[in-house]
């Protein structure tokens, strides 16, 4: 923001206090409601890989793996 504009910020501030206040009141209310910045949406995604090594039980074994079986098809 330059001088002039700070400048022109103060005057208009000075020359009319109830209409700017409205309006920073509108800007504000507006930007409460419909901000759509959402930090939570960009970073602490969950739990990381260390964090289940630590806490998820041990992975149960598979006592024994699928078996495949041959068939044959009569033509």
């Amino acid at each position: 923001m330059g001088k002039n504009a700070v400048r022109m910020f103060a005057a208009r501030r000075k020359a009319s206090e109830p209409a700017v206040d409205l309006a920073d009141l509108v800007h504000r209310l507006a930007h409460a409601l419909f901000d759509t910045y959402r930090p939570e949406l960009h970073y602490m995604r969950g739990p990381g890989p260390k964090w289940h090594a630590k806490h998820d039980p041990a992975p149960e074994v598979m006592h024994r793996a699928p078996v495949l079986a041959r068939v044959r098809v009569k033509a």
